[in-house]
């Protein structure tokens, strides 16, 4: 608001202060910089494009980027400066806070939870912090987002009647006739649980149709979008991909978690320090990937040898990419 009086008064030709006692300062302003990082991995850079981007419009936001936009790994991560102003400190931190909790984002990763968290402690509402707080509370702070059970039952309604969703037909008679025959199985109970799959994981949702409060819902509604088949929920700042669990969902996970290298974040291999067939011991450095001016290296989990390798010094790789298999074996 300051700023633009000043500017007002510049294309007015009026004079603007030039001594100490003529400047003044009026209420609190707090500032956020939303960054495209995953606090959850350790703040590696997220890349990508954002399909899907929603920022406070009851903030004062600088950005340099629009939904539809790429954000490479040659360049600062910083997507935007989210900034407050009130006429107290906490008036200004509750409308920061509000307006991180409400930052919707997709499918690049943002730290727009983590900012919530730290703005929601109480030491930070009553100023009783100092420059080692986040480290102190880093594994609060930045511990992966979990959706609560109102989001899961959003989810589980929305999974169930995706067509009718996703195509506004909610309250159509073939929806009211998909409603009553949810569930259904001869001879037995109605079967309530509804299996997602949750950011990559398996969830088991307990869903009833009574309880849940129907209405003709949009890809406009706030809250949720639909993206490539899937439907993605926000909640505090957090992004919850969803879509109907695959009946080997779990096999598949447990599988590729025994002795898989993952790519965390994408970027580029710097260094390659094994060969597909060698011996490896246990926390021995294999791969080194490096994006935005970070480096990560990538460790084997436990001895073994060298199964697989799809990894080559110089290569772009995307996060999650499988770039290293060990199998259990005597190691180097």
């Amino acid at each position: 608001q300051d700023l633009v009086e000043w500017q007002l008064r510049v294309a007015s030709g009026e004079p603007l202060p030039k001594k100490q006692d003529e400047l003044s300062i009026n209420g609190w302003a707090m500032e956020a910089r939303l960054y495209a990082e995953n606090p959850a991995t350790g703040f590696l850079p997220s890349t990508g494009r954002l399909d899907f981007l929603v920022l406070p419009e009851d903030l004062r936001v600088d950005t340099g980027v629009d939904e539809g936009d790429e954000i490479s790994p040659f360049y600062d991560p910083m997507i935007a400066k989210l900034i407050a102003a009130g006429n107290s400190r906490e008036e200004a931190r509750q409308r920061l806070l509000e307006g991180c909790r409400g930052t919707a984002c997709e499918p690049v990763h943002t730290n727009a939870y983590f900012l919530a968290r730290l703005l929601e402690r109480e030491e930070f509402a009553t100023g009783d912090v100092q420059t080692g707080f986040i480290a102190s509370h880093f594994d609060t702070l930045s511990a992966k987002p979990e959706p609560s059970s109102d989001l899961l039952q959003l989810a589980a309604e929305q999974i169930i009647y995706q067509d009718a969703f996703v195509n506004g037909r909610v309250g159509d008679a073939d929806y009211d006739l998909l409603r009553g025959l949810r569930g259904f199985r001869l001879n037995a109970e109605r079967d309530e649980d509804v299996r997602l799959t949750v950011n990559g994981e398996p969830v088991i949702v307990r869903f009833d149709d009574d309880d849940r409060q129907l209405n003709d819902a949009t890809d406009a509604t706030p809250g949720w979008t639909h993206l490539s088949g899937e439907f993605v929920f926000f909640e505090n700042g957090a992004a919850f991909a969803v879509s109907a669990q695959r009946v080997d969902a779990g096999a598949a996970g447990s599988a590729a978690s025994d002795g898989a290298l993952i790519s965390p974040m994408p970027g580029r291999i710097i260094a390659v320090d094994a060969r597909q067939g060698d011996g490896v011991k246990k926390g021995q450095k294999l791969v080194t990937l490096e994006a935005m001016k970070m480096e990560h290296s990538l460790t084997a989990p436990f001895d073994g040898i060298v199964a697989e390798l799809n990894a080559a010094e110089g290569a772009q790789v995307t996060e999650g990419t499988l770039l290293v298999r060990i199998e259990k074996g005597d190691g180097a």
